[in-house]
């Protein structure tokens, strides 16, 4: 059996884009008094100040998801056509993929003698030799505000049938699943008009020089292959498929690799369409946060308290990482409060904990406590910014629903 035959495709010259906003940036602490700034009376668990003291800075990402398109912003998409025909790189991995699946290997070499250099991705993932300083205030109101607001709300109503069976299979309340979508593409109204095999081919093969370029080069190869690997089973053309400029597609923004993980036909139509098919996109999402370690019923954050020695306990341990892995119980007996009335901090002194932070600048830095549904929201995307922002999107979406209101 052998690759359907493609259609031959005219290079298109124009693509939307949506500019880079990622940047990853270090943070650490110096010892817990100093750091946490906290009196001489507060008590501190001898557990919680040895792990601290161990600490070394941890870089880790607080970057933006692709922003939207401007309506009608267009730039001129600079590529060079052919530059992968007959090109070595190309050929072995050709020549895997046949090794290793069923694919013809004259219809994979046509497939890239059609395939153009794509300069504008590479420069859209180079990193700026000025990155911006992280600004949680201004991230938190490009995602939190009356468009997407209410645009939730229409997706919602739009959706609420395929929403209710999602959250009725998956355990995720419909709230989290359209936030994400708000986010990610503004409820499919950008998604992106790169074409993925051209993205792909080249982030794959010609990344540009960083100090990870070897890593990305391979997480872009492997999206190539299972971008190959899906359009080929679901009898697909890949020169057809639209994306943004890092290879993301569809409603959700999956990468090829989580089509083939996570994505799921949930209308029953017999074919997963990303693009085009709200109960796909609502249905692999949830399938997504599921598979990625989602709690049905248990929260996403809790708001720490505002006192200077909770505050200050939350800066010392706040090290970056996504996985819950402080116990509450750690944190409460170094003297930490929640501003929770509604929460048994008693009952949940077990309960693992990471310390995100969210820096503005000229301003005190905002923590607040992620459970392991925070974590599944990292997932998704591994910035602490994202995951806050979805989260409190899906409580203002979900507000505006119970009060019966959005226009």
């Amino acid at each position: 059996m052998t690759l359907t035959r493609y259609q031959a495709f005219r290079v298109r010259a124009r693509a939307a884009v949506r500019p880079i906003s990622a940047l990853a940036v270090p943070s650490g602490f110096a010892a817990l008094r100093t750091a946490a700034r906290l009196p001489s009376c507060v008590p501190l668990c001898v557990p919680l100040l040895a792990a601290l003291a161990g600490f070394s800075p941890w870089l880790h990402a607080q970057g933006a998801p692709e922003a939207a398109t401007a309506p009608g912003q267009v730039f001129e998409e600079e590529i060079v056509p052919q530059r992968y025909a007959n090109n070595a790189a190309v050929n072995a991995f050709i020549d895997d993929l046949v090794a290793r699946y069923d694919f013809d290997g004259a219809t994979l070499h046509a497939i890239f003698n059609q395939v153009s250099y794509s300069a504008s991705a590479v420069k859209l993932v180079t990193p700026s030799p000025n990155p911006s300083i992280k600004n949680w205030r201004v991230y938190q109101n490009r995602f939190i505000e009356p468009i997407r607001i209410n645009g939730g709300v229409k997706f919602w109503r739009a959706n609420q049938v395929w929403l209710d069976r999602a959250s009725a299979t998956y355990g995720v309340p419909p709230e989290i699943i359209v936030a994400i979508v708000g986010v990610e593409t503004l409820y499919g109204k950008y998604m992106g008009n790169f074409r993925i095999l051209d993205a792909l081919t080249t982030l794959a093969f010609d990344y540009p020089d960083t100090p990870n370029r070897d890593a990305r080069q391979q997480l872009f190869r492997k999206n190539l292959e299972d971008f190959l690997v899906w359009t080929h089973t679901a009898n697909m053309d890949p020169t057809t498929v639209k994306g943004s400029y890092a290879g993301a597609i569809g409603i959700p923004q999956f990468m090829p690799s989580s089509i083939l993980k996570y994505a799921v036909d949930f209308d029953g139509n017999q074919a997963v369409d990303l693009r085009n098919s709200a109960p796909d996109a609502i249905g692999s999402v949830a399938n997504f946060l599921k598979k990625s370690g989602w709690e049905p019923g248990r929260p996403v954050m809790w708001q720490i308290a505002p006192d200077v020695g909770s505050q200050g306990i939350a800066q010392a341990a706040a090290d970056g990482k996504r996985e819950p892995h402080w116990s509450l119980d750690q944190l409460l007996k170094a003297g930490m409060l929640l501003n929770e009335p509604g929460v048994d901090a008693d009952s949940e002194r077990g309960t693992p904990v990471a310390v995100v932070d969210l820096p503005t600048p000229g301003q005190p830095t905002q923590f607040q406590l992620g459970l392991q549904n925070f974590y599944a929201l990292t997932e998704y995307n591994h910035s602490f910014f994202y995951a806050t922002s979805v989260y409190q999107l899906a409580q203002a979406i979900k507000a505006k629903m119970q009060a019966g209101d959005g226009s």
